[in-house]
Parts: structure tokens; sequence; C-alpha cells
């Protein structure tokens, strides 16, 4: 029990700023891995997102994130008018469509 308390002390006392660097570079390396599997693909997406919200047309096929297929009958601001059968229309956040099925023919 000694002789390994006695190798933590001269371990301790050896490696202080060495211990410090490589510690540095663990979390240099883990930031790294986050960047590159979580953060950066995730902007990727959220750009892909935005220039599908951004070219959404009059007649474009829609669905929504609660799940209702329409058809853009208008489009205001951040606001877009469906046609989700006839005589009816509903008005829905842009942000809410989740695909664009089909692409108008203009």
């Amino acid at each position: 029990m000694q002789f390994i308390l006695a190798q933590q002390v001269v371990f301790a006392q050896q490696g202080g700023s060495g211990s410090m660097l490589s510690t540095l570079i663990m979390f240099a390396a883990i930031f790294a891995i986050f960047y590159f599997m979580i953060i950066r693909p995730q902007q990727k997406r959220q750009k892909e997102r935005d220039k599908m919200l951004g070219a959404i047309q009059k007649g474009d096929k829609v669905v929504t994130s609660g799940g209702i297929h329409g058809t853009v009958s208008g489009i205001e601001d951040n606001v877009v008018l469906l046609q989700i059968a006839d005589n009816v229309k509903i008005k829905v956040d842009k942000s809410a469509i989740n695909i664009v099925t089909a692409k108008s023919s203009n």
C-alpha cells in the first residue's frame, strides 16, 4: 500500500506540466470530435432547411410537421396559406413546413 502511494507522489511531482499539456490536448480532441460529428452536420441540415423554406412557391405540395398535406396557395412573410381540400384553406407558420413533396410546374 505504501509503495503505491509513493509511486503516486513521485508521478505527481514529475508529471505536473506534462499532464496539463496532455489534458489540454485531450479536451481539444474531444471538442474537435463534437464539432465534426455533431455541430457541423447540424449546421449543414439547418442551411438545407432554410434553403428549402426560402424556395417554397405557390402551387408546391407540402407536408407540415403536424402531418397535414396541402398545396401552397399563398405566401406572406412567415405565414403560408395551405389548401388542404376543396374550399378549405388554413394558415400555417412557414417553419411548420417539414417536406416539399412536389414542386409547382412554374
